[in-house]
């Protein structure tokens, strides 16, 4: 091998191996090993990789390591190029579809294999989605914008304002639906900040995701993009929304509101699910079509109203058997303006906190409390312990799961330092984000294995 080739990861007896056959990256190789022949593109290992593997991709797109024993043989085939990535031209688009951006953030709908390390990094723009996915043209305008190339769990509070100021740009523009890829992990925690922080919306602002990067054969990054852009430029509702897979096939993409969505798996492709909420829509066949009545409708009449800051001075607190009630008493003291309870069941927290939560409430904290539980509402009523801390001033926060509450803690106070303001805009359902009443009802995935697949 070269000396581009050792650097490319290979190292002891796979680096051996590669050499005494001349084989260069990119080349196709056959490795014969126990009478079974592998036969692929021969690729670069991570930089932290072992010295005894040799990486290939098959011709199904999979990449597989062997090991490098005596008995291995290797061969190589044909001289290949390098892997990498090249932007497809866009393609030609039709005047009269509706006009959809889409903002790019990141994340694996955005991300490819990175052949230096072998891990998937962020590295396509908004541009390459479009490129990539020319089913797009049929339907609509596409414009394209990189506001961020971050994976979601880097994103803050202050990234949040600055995506809501883009998307109400873009509307001011006339355009007729936003789409914003987005990374997974952190995805219902953004879709909630827009909620908020775009009120009064004309068109849908739909964010969108992968759990598979596009080189991967198993990817869902086109078939959730291109629904992505079906819901923005026709749907009737005007919300923000999650699209992506309904079920681990590839048959249909449903839309969730911005603050009844939940990541609830790490790597299933439908790892979205409505929480104590009907989903909004569905695309199938390329056709959008309602699941539920309830829904703020499209108007191209209507004026955005932007509230996009928020607050840092918001604190989470998992409650836990033995947690310590210093805690409590620690955010407090740095200033925190509100803390959320994540309790358990119906809404509850040991007594042992109640000093420190009675202080902070005292020290002018609001204090509220979400249910650990995924699914049903917080009722503090039914047990002395809820009523105990509803005496103390503790909030409930009716059906809302706790990174719902969370966000829209740290929205009230990016919009107001007066308390009883605050209370006011909590117990206001200002985007969806609680139901008058939630009904009971079995939840959960169906279908697949443990893997995702």
């Amino acid at each position: 091998m070269s000396e581009e080739a050792e650097s490319s990861g290979y190292k002891g007896a796979a680096l051996r191996a590669l050499k005494k056959a001349g084989c260069q990256v990119g080349d196709l190789i056959r490795i014969t090993k126990c009478g079974k022949a592998y036969e692929g593109i021969l690729i670069p290992r991570s930089e932290t990789a072992d010295a005894e593997h040799v990486v290939v991709k098959l011709k199904s797109g999979y990449n597989i390591g062997i090991r490098i024993t005596p008995d291995v043989e290797i061969e190589r085939v044909g001289k290949g190029a390098k892997p990498a990535f090249a932007s497809p031209p866009l393609p030609e688009q039709k005047p009269e579809l509706p006009r959809v951006v889409i903002l790019s953030t990141g994340g694996t709908i955005a991300s490819r294999v990175d052949y230096r390390t072998g891990a998937v990094r962020s590295a396509l723009s908004a541009s390459d989605l479009y490129g990539v996915v020319p089913e797009l043209a049929d339907i609509a305008r596409v414009e394209t914008e990189i506001v961020f190339s971050l994976y979601s769990e880097n994103l803050t509070q202050q990234h949040w304002s600055q995506l809501a100021q883009r998307v109400a740009e873009h509307i001011a523009r006339g355009v007729d639906g936003v789409v914003v890829a987005h990374g997974t992990d952190t995805m219902a925690y953004t879709a909630a900040a827009l909620s908020f922080a775009l009120q009064n919306l004309p068109v849908p602002v739909i964010l969108v995701g992968a759990q598979r990067s596009s080189d991967r054969p198993s990817s869902d990054a086109a078939t959730n993009l291109i629904a992505a852009v079906q819901a923005a430029a026709r749907a009737p509702f005007a919300e923000v929304a999650i699209a992506m897979h309904e079920t681990v096939s590839d048959t249909s993409i449903v839309i969730t509101r911005g603050t009844k969505v939940r990541k609830c798996h790490t790597s299933r492709r439908d790892t979205f699910k409505p929480v104590n909420a009907t989903p909004l829509a569905r695309v199938h066949d390329s056709e959008v079509s309602m699941l539920t009545s309830e829904y703020q409708k499209r108007d191209p009449a209507k004026k955005l109203v932007l509230k996009p800051n928020f607050s840092d001075a918001v604190a989470l607190v998992k409650f836990y058997p033995g947690l310590d009630p210093a805690v409590i008493d620690w955010y407090v003291e740095r200033g925190c303006k509100a803390i959320l309870l994540e309790g358990t069941g119906l809404g509850h927290v040991s007594k042992y906190c109640f000093s420190a939560i009675d202080n902070a409430v005292k020290r002018g904290v609001l204090v509220a409390l979400a249910s650990q539980c995924i699914w049903g509402r917080v009722n503090m009523n039914v047990y002395d312990t809820g009523r105990d801390l509803l005496a103390l001033g503790v909030e409930p926060t009716e059906d809302m799961f706790p990174e719902t509450a969370l966000v829209k803690l740290m929205w009230i106070f990016g919009q107001t330092s007066d308390p009883a303001e605050a209370k006011r805009l909590l117990k206001a359902n200002i985007a969806g984000e609680f139901s008058p009443r939630t009904l009971p009802e079995e939840f959960g995935f169906q279908g697949g294995d443990s893997h995702g697949n």
